[in-house]
């Protein structure tokens, strides 16, 4: 059986939120975000990259959903627009930790 079309194109939009998470710098971000709203400079500091690059892991994260941002003056702040994605975390934390569990059975 195939999928159809307005199947696809829910997991194609589902894959497009799971990668814009898929960098350690945006997971970071993230996680700060879920403490309150931060501006471009913090975020910047805290991963330890330039502005141009946190900028575009902020637009990659805007555009799939994640965060939003507002202009304030000369400095951009964001926040988390989709709080939620947080339980995803606890997700991969939890699988991340019986993946261990199972190796550490097995002795590996």
């Amino acid at each position: 059986m195939v999928a159809d079309k307005q199947t696809m194109a829910r997991y194609k939009a589902q894959a497009r939120v799971l990668k814009a998470l898929a960098h350690p710098s945006r997971l970071l971000m993230v996680e700060e975000l879920s403490r309150g709203e931060r501006c471009v400079c913090e975020l910047a500091e805290l991963v330890g990259a330039g502005m141009p690059t946190v900028s575009r892991h902020l637009a990659l994260l805007r555009e799939a959903g994640i965060v939003e941002d507002e202009k304030r003056g000369v400095q951009v702040f964001y926040r988390l627009k989709a709080p939620c994605v947080m339980n995803f975390f606890q997700c991969v934390a939890e699988v991340r930790s019986r993946t261990l569990e199972s190796a550490a059975a097995s002795g590996q």
